[in-house]
């Protein structure tokens, strides 16, 4: 049974930080891209950033390039998103994916992942 669990979302203040985690079991980690996504309230799903099987490749959507960070630890299944200089418009549920390959390309898009964790809540006030 795959699972992915995140953790590390909660409250900040306009310009701080949060590290998210989303711990991954019941399949073979480093064989598989990850990504996480966002969804804000009344909005559609979206891609925020990916990172492929190894680490070395990595994509950013223009929202949040330059200020959050994707990375992951293959030796403990692990996959983060270190998040700085957060905005209110940051606020939105945070959601980490497991692809269906080990590759990345910037298009990807929900289809492209095939497991979910349940997703962590992320509020950024002003």
């Amino acid at each position: 049974q795959v699972q992915l669990v995140e953790s590390g979302g909660g409250s900040v203040q306009a310009g701080g930080s949060l590290r998210l985690s989303c711990k991954v079991s019941g399949l073979s980690f480093d064989d598989y891209a990850m990504g996480w996504f966002r969804q804000a309230p009344g909005k559609e799903r979206e891609g925020v950033t990916y990172i492929n099987w190894s680490g070395q490749d990595t994509y950013y959507s223009d929202s949040v390039k330059g200020r959050f960070t994707i990375s992951r630890y293959n030796g403990k299944n692990t996959l983060y998103l270190q998040m700085t200089m957060l905005k209110p418009e940051d606020t939105a549920i945070y959601y980490c994916a497991a692809g269906k390959g080990g590759a990345i390309r910037n298009t990807m898009t929900l289809t492209d992942f095939r497991y979910w964790g349940q997703g962590t809540q992320v509020t950024v006030s002003s």
